[in-house]
Parts: structure tokens; C-alpha cells; sequence
């Protein structure tokens, strides 16, 4: 009776750590593959890797990091600026891997983890956008399981890659930005303005005239 017993706790105890697995990855990553790379130089480099970077001033190279192994949700987060850097996105490291989600943090050019170049013909909205369809290209996602989540700046240049390249993205993301700074500028003047303090409102419109910013 014993050895029956047992041998039924061994099975259920297999059985509900291959349906943890499961739950974890999305249901078709095991978790004793959730961080293998299948290239032992990307393991061994912590999942970061430097993607080269076509422009019309050459070729640089931007600093990416992977974590976790799904085809089915790969993840490229935009961070703000530009330029300031992925470090205050890196709190998707607490709860995605939970997900079972393949992500990359990602430093544009000019970030600090990436090459800073000084010709300022690179700084449009377009060269960004060919970027990160460059870098969507080299992590091997498509119209299938590429999200793409964009904060702040990230949010614009998320919403200008998802207009010129609809084909490509299966989601979108947008934390923390409007979709039109005119509009919204019209919005704070019209409606926000008016529910600050008179006084308070008045300081900020002297200090706008006097461009003093």
C-alpha cells in the first residue's frame, strides 16, 4: 500500500510541475528552456548582444538584451528621451519573466549602452523608426509574436514604427504619451489651465514668455 502511495504522489507531483512549467512559458516553453538561447555565446554574454546599425553615416552598433525564450511573444521595449537609456525599464525584469515572455531592453542610438554618434543628422523620427525595424529584423520577429511597447519618446517613435509598419507587428503598446503634442498642448491651455491655482498659473505664464525653460 505504501509503494502505491507513493508512486501516486510521485506522479502528481510530476504532473503538476510539467502543468507549472507550462503555465509559466505560455503553455509551449518548458521553464528548462525559458533561458536557453540556443547560441551558448549569448548565454554566456548574459543575453546582450550589439546590433549593428545601417545609417546614411555609417554603420553603428546598438546594445540589446534578451531574456527569456518564447516564439510566440517576443517584446522590444522603446525607452524615453531620447537617449535616456533602458535602466528604468528594467522593473520588467520582476513580473515578464512570470509571463513567460521573450523581451529585449534595447538602448536606442545615442543611449548610453549604445555608440553615441555626433553627427546630428541622425536625430529624426524616420532614422529611429529604421532602426528599430533593423533590430526587429535581427532578435527574428515578425507580424507573428512581435510586440512592441513604447514609454514616453519610446510611446512616439512606437506609434510612428507601428504607422509605417503595420505588417509587421502582431501588438502595440503605448505607456505614457499622447498621440499629438499639439493637441495636447491645446488641451492643457483650454482645460487644465483652469484647474490650477491663479497664482500658480500666472508664474508658469511668465516664466513661458520670458522663454526662460
Amino acid at each position: 500500500m505504501r509503494i502505491i502511495l507513493s508512486s501516486i504522489l510521485i506522479s502528481i507531483l510530476f504532473f503538476s510541475c510539467s502543468q507549472l512549467e507550462k503555465s509559466q512559458t505560455g503553455g509551449n516553453t518548458p521553464v528548462a528552456a525559458y533561458f536557453n538561447y540556443g547560441d551558448t555565446s549569448a548565454v554566456q554574454a548574459a543575453g546582450i548582444r550589439m546590433i549593428p546599425i545601417k545609417t546614411t553615416a555609417g554603420e553603428f552598433k546598438v546594445w540589446t538584451k534578451r531574456f527569456g525564450n518564447n516564439p510566440r511573444i517576443k517584446i522590444l521595449l522603446l525607452h524615453g528621451g531620447p537617449a535616456t537609456g533602458h535602466e528604468y525599464m528594467e522593473c520588467f525584469e520582476s513580473f515578464f519573466p512570470q509571463q513567460g515572455f521573450e523581451f529585449y531592453e534595447y538602448d536606442q542610438l545615442g543611449a548610453p549602452y549604445s555608440d553615441q554618434p555626433s553627427d546630428s543628422s541622425l536625430w529624426t523620427v524616420a532614422r529611429y523608426v529604421d532602426e528599430v525595424e533593423q533590430v526587429r529584423k535581427a532578435i527574428g520577429a515578425d507580424r507573428r509574436n512581435f510586440y512592441v511597447l513604447g514609454n514616453s519618446w519610446g510611446g512616439i517613435l512606437a506609434m510612428e514604427y507601428a504607422l509605417k509598419y503595420q505588417d509587421h507587428i502582431k501588438g502595440l503598446i503605448v505607456a505614457d504619451m499622447v498621440a499629438s503634442c499639439p493637441e495636447y498642448g491645446k488641451y492643457a491651455n483650454e482645460v487644465l489651465s483652469k484647474t490650477m491655482d491663479p497664482k500658480v498659473l500666472a508664474e508658469l505664464r511668465d516664466i513661458e514668455a520670458k522663454k526662460d525653460f
